[in-house]
């Protein structure tokens, strides 16, 4: 199969798995390179796992240092003989080859992750290969519905503001076009909706079902990945429906906090950066900030990546014997990102940025690069000329 980028709007509907092997690849070398994980886990259990900071949170926990197992949850898009399949599918499977190659386990496990079946897979796969326990259990669920238990219907996320419309822009990389929004509140329906989805009831839910299992080792640590982002981005983010469901999340995590001290662990909701993933592309009015952002900290060389942020975050902060956390017990991955020197900046290029000038005045070269790249595109060592053949990701007549 030929496969070239299709993007529609913000979303990426095609993914070459050469190019995915590529963006693997080179975060197992940034990582090996680092500042090493010392005290890290060795049996780690990560829910959303095939992309954004769960799959750098994966690499950084095998290749940086610690040398950890990992069951790895996700939910992809297999490639069929008409289809690429989702770029998640891809680097689930090259993770796996090259941690393998390593002697460390490596168990990819496809489904609904709010599904009490997954739940089931995932404490059979405990047993199986971690002989019943975790050290640590990352939650990295970004998604646009969750079925609600024992019907057909769905709790549904909303992208939107709460009490008054939001004016803003974003920009569309289907055509790199700037845009104008509007987005209307939120009914007190879709906020709830919201909070169910992406908030962190379901975070309790996984870290309940391993307590009633006794498959939480001691000293046993939870994390859930967050972002709050700065002022100019509350109205959109932070006091919007997102930004609720992430309020909700932090909560959680000082019960789950509660729950994991008889274990002598910890649950920490982990504020980080904002960068390219899947799940940021989808929120309104984000990427002009980005593009200011990633203009403004490349040039004062505190631009991170996820692989970074997460190599970072293993290294110096979660594995410490206290964990630096702010006065709100979150551990802040954000802290370069809203120093006043940073944001001064960024809201200088912000107050210039229009239409004719957005790719000029914001780093949107390198934002959109770091689009292609998620999806395995723009990688100068990968022949996209070629055809693929999609029948090598299967094993027994079963997608890989």
């Amino acid at each position: 199969m030929h496969i070239e980028p299709v993007i529609k709007s913000v979303v990426a509907k095609t993914a070459h798995p050469l190019g995915c092997e590529q963006a693997v690849l080179q975060q197992i070398e940034y990582v090996k390179t680092a500042k090493p994980i010392t005290k890290g886990p060795k049996r780690v259990l990560i829910l959303g796992a095939s992309s954004g900071y769960g799959l750098a949170a994966r690499i950084a926990l095998t290749f940086g240092g610690a040398e950890a197992d990992t069951i790895g949850v996700s939910l992809e898009r297999n490639p069929t003989e008409s289809q690429s399949g989702s770029a998640g599918f891809y680097n689930n499977f090259y993770f796996k080859q090259q941690a393998e190659k390593a002697g460390r386990i490596a168990v990819n496990l496809q489904g609904d992750v709010f599904s009490q079946d997954m739940k089931d897979q995932v404490i059979e796969a405990i047993e199986t290969y971690f002989e019943g326990e975790v050290d640590l259990i990352i939650y990295s669920i970004a998604s646009s519905k969750r079925r609600q238990p024992d019907n057909e219907k769905f709790w549904r996320s909303y992208i939107k503001p709460i009490g008054d419309a939001v004016a803003g822009s974003t920009v569309v990389l289907e055509n790199d076009a700037w845009s104008n929004l509007q987005l209307e509140p939120a009914t007190n329906e879709e906020l709830s909706s919201t909070i169910k989805v992406m908030g962190g009831e379901d975070w309790e839910n996984w870290i309940d079902a391993l307590i009633n299992v006794d498959s939480i080792a001691q000293g046993c640590k939870t994390i859930a990945f967050s972002y709050m982002g700065p002022e100019i981005t509350h109205p959109i983010y932070l006091d919007g429906t997102l930004g609720q469901a992430k309020i909700d999340l932090h909560q959680t995590s000082h019960a789950l906090n509660l729950k994991l001290a008889n274990y002598d662990g910890g649950a920490f909701a982990t504020v980080c950066k904002a960068i390219v993933t899947k799940a940021s592309m989808v929120i309104p009015g984000l990427s002009p900030y980005m593009t200011a952002l990633y203009k403004v900290m490349k040039a004062e060389g505190t631009h991170e990546t996820g692989i970074q942020q997460m190599q970072r975050l293993f290294s110096e902060k979660l594995f410490l014997d206290t964990v630096p956390v702010d006065g709100e017990r979150l551990i802040r991955m954000d802290d370069h990102e809203l120093s006043e020197q940073t944001q001064t900046a960024v809201n200088t290029l912000l107050a210039q940025m229009n239409e004719a000038n957005f790719a000029q005045i914001g780093d949107y070269a390198g934002f959109k690069q770091e689009f292609m790249h998620l999806n395995g595109f723009g990688f100068d060592n990968v022949d996209y000329a070629q055809d693929v053949d999609l029948s090598i990701y299967k094993k027994d007549n079963e997608w890989a």
